[in-house]
């Protein structure tokens, strides 16, 4: 669109007398010089508006947006006023700063909880050894063994329990110091199918024996019998200690702890324990022969048990460490 502007009519003549010299002998003649003045006074014309351009006219030059343009009129778009856009801009500011503070103030107690695990890993095995090895090797056997009667059977349950009850808060020690450092972190440890089941293999077999054994007796296809009593004496703690470990195992499959490695190596360990005190028990009973080597067999297996147990172990911290430099390796590429 073209603006045209009318100039001004306003002017002003100034005449300018040049008077020639005399020995030319000419008349004396005025020459008079218009100069046109423009009037200091800003006259206001009105503008006329014309759209069509004239072809001696140029098109008008428009100028891309810069870089900086753009950044400037997004500031200025982020509100309609530009002191809001710097309240919201220092209230974001002041935002990621408390953020930061709670963070801060929030990892305080999980260094404090830290601190408190440390003492666990002394506090375990001090607990596990007091409940389990102490009763079993130093306390005198005729304190707990009265004779074949039920006295010496819940005496000896007894002492099985406050190994587990030991044992159980091992346990529940271990769990918690094995926890990720952070309470918000996921945390998953399922142990392997084959792991489940050649363990659960190895625990129905050493359950299964002892009540076979019991079954030919009362059957008569071993000879001597032996009475309900001293097989309950000799073998019943053993079996009800094993229950419980097979009940433990399952809850730690279930609920995903990783305390499901070392759970049957507490429980195997103290289980051995027990036959070696189930055989004193043999020579005090008179028991036969027969019932002898069924412990004995059945101390040289949860030996074996717990042999494979421990290769286990060694075997899961080595598949851990591989699957870490897997893992990290495709990050560090």
């Amino acid at each position: 669109m073209a603006f045209l502007a009318q100039a001004p009519s306003t002017m002003s003549t100034i005449s300018i007398h040049r008077v020639l010299p005399r020995n030319l002998k000419l008349l004396k003649f005025t020459n008079v010089i218009h100069v046109v003045t423009v009037s200091p006074n800003h006259v206001k014309h009105p503008r006329v508006c014309c759209t069509n351009i004239t072809p001696w006219e140029s098109s008008p030059v428009t100028q891309a947006p810069t870089a900086t343009d753009d950044a400037d009129y997004s500031f200025l778009n982020k509100t309609s006023n530009i002191f809001e856009t710097l309240s919201s801009e220092n209230s974001a500011e002041a935002t990621a700063t408390n953020t930061g503070g709670v963070t801060d103030a929030s990892n305080q107690p999980l260094v404090q909880f830290q601190f408190l695990k440390w003492p666990m890993w002394l506090l375990g095995p001090s607990l596990l050894l007091t409940t389990g090895m102490v009763p079993t090797l130093w306390l005198p056997l005729s304190s707990i063994f009265l004779g074949p009667n039920i006295a010496s059977l819940l005496s000896l349950i007894g002492l099985d329990c406050i190994f587990n009850l030991g044992a159980t808060l091992f346990l529940l020690m271990a769990d918690s110091c094995a926890r990720p450092k952070k309470p918000t972190e996921a945390f998953n440890s399922k142990p392997p199918f084959s792991y489940q089941f050649w363990n659960m293999v190895a625990n129905v077999t050493g359950f299964i024996i002892p009540l076979m054994m019991l079954l030919g007796c009362q059957k008569g296809l071993v000879q001597p019998q032996v009475s309900f009593i001293p097989f309950a004496i000799l073998l019943g703690p053993y079996l009800l200690l094993l229950s419980v470990q097979i009940l433990t195992e399952m809850l730690t499959w279930h609920w995903r702890s990783p305390v499901w490695l070392v759970t049957p190596v507490v429980y195997e360990s103290y289980r051995v324990l027990q036959l070696m005190r189930g055989l004193k028990l043999g020579v005090e009973l008179s028991a036969p022969a027969w019932m002898v080597h069924t412990i004995r067999g059945l101390v040289c297996w949860w030996v074996l048990i717990l042999g494979i147990q421990l290769m286990r172990v060694a075997w899961f911290a080595g598949f851990v460490r591989a699957r870490q430099q897997k893992s990290s390796a495709p990050a560090n590429g």
